[in-house]
């Protein structure tokens, strides 16, 4: 069984032939899946406004939007960016099977149809599937402002964190389009291959130098993990480190928090999730002697106000 007892996995089969559809539909039901069909790509496009598959087999060759060009469209919706997409073709010329990858496929099956080989593919790759929207969902819960960038620096996918510091620090035309300038798209190169200054870790936008990416490693052949971040050390005294025995990030969290930010703020601020904020008050109470951030404000304006 390809499902399991709790959810059934639906299956958007996209093919010009009824025999095809015919086969694959019995074949996909009797696997415990719920099954869709459609006999060209428009029809596709329409069945995805309405409800998004599990999986989707797709014809290379249809009459009037062929395959290659219905995954393109179905691709351009960041809903549908984790879906498997399985082309089902008679081609087996290396330039069509490059063509299907390239089109936002992972995997390429050739007529006649196997069915015992197409039912193990399916089971890998939504496995495989699954494993990536769990670990993207793990990354979005824990608050962290991280995106995936491929070497042409277009966004493959991004957790609603730093979706959302790039819509509030950036122009609305330059968050929607996103996408590295030439000099990060250098500065990502050097980092690849380890060849970056120290002073270089940070990569600043053009459009405002206050935000700036760091290199976090490579995902696969062709995406790259970054953090987003805020900097904003030109507006934290440096007195709270040295002063009050706090770590330089501590120092910034107090200077913050001295401001009337509240724990969400200042984890946008500084690029953190609000559970590694939440620690860094807990030390910092400590290392003061407070119980509260009420406290430890007052602390903080009183510093201040000596070292001005």
């Amino acid at each position: 069984m390809i499902a399991d007892s709790k959810k059934r996995d639906i299956a958007l089969v996209v093919d010009d032939s009824p025999e095809t559809l015919r086969l694959l539909t019995d074949a996909l039901d009797g696997a415990g899946m719920t099954v869709m069909v459609a006999m060209d790509g428009a029809a596709a496009l329409r069945i995805v406004e309405q409800i998004t598959p599990d999986i989707v087999l797709l014809d290379a060759v249809m009459p009037g939007m062929d395959g290659f060009e219905t995954c393109r469209r179905l691709k351009r919706d960041a809903g549908f960016s984790n879906v498997p997409v399985i082309f089902m073709t008679g081609l087996a010329e290396t330039e069509h099977i490059v063509g299907g990858l390239e089109a936002g496929g992972v995997d390429y099956v050739t007529k006649p149809i196997v069915i015992e080989e197409m039912l193990a593919r399916i089971r890998v790759h939504l496995a495989n599937a699954r494993l990536t929207q769990s670990a993207r969902a793990a990354l979005d819960a824990s608050g962290r402002y991280l995106l995936a960038v491929n070497g042409q620096g277009k966004i493959v996918w991004a957790t609603p964190q730093a979706q959302k510091m790039l819509s509030e620090n950036l122009t609305s035309s330059a968050s929607e389009e996103f996408a590295l300038s030439e000099t990060m798209l250098q500065w990502l190169a050097q980092m690849q291959r380890g060849k970056a200054k120290p002073k270089s870790q940070n990569a600043p936008f053009p459009e405002n130098e206050q935000l700036h990416l760091q290199y976090m490693g490579k995902l696969g052949p062709n995406e790259f993990l970054l953090r987003l971040a805020k900097d904003s050390s030109s507006d934290t005294p440096v007195e709270f480190s040295s002063e009050l025995g706090l770590t330089s990030r501590e120092g910034e969290v107090l200077s913050w928090l001295s401001k009337g930010k509240t724990n969400r703020d200042i984890a946008q601020i500084l690029g953190l999730s609000p559970r590694t904020v939440d620690k860094h008050l807990e030390q910092i109470y400590a290392k003061l002697g407070v119980e509260n951030r009420t406290a430890a404000a007052a602390i903080a304006t009183s510093t201040g106000r000596k070292n001005s």
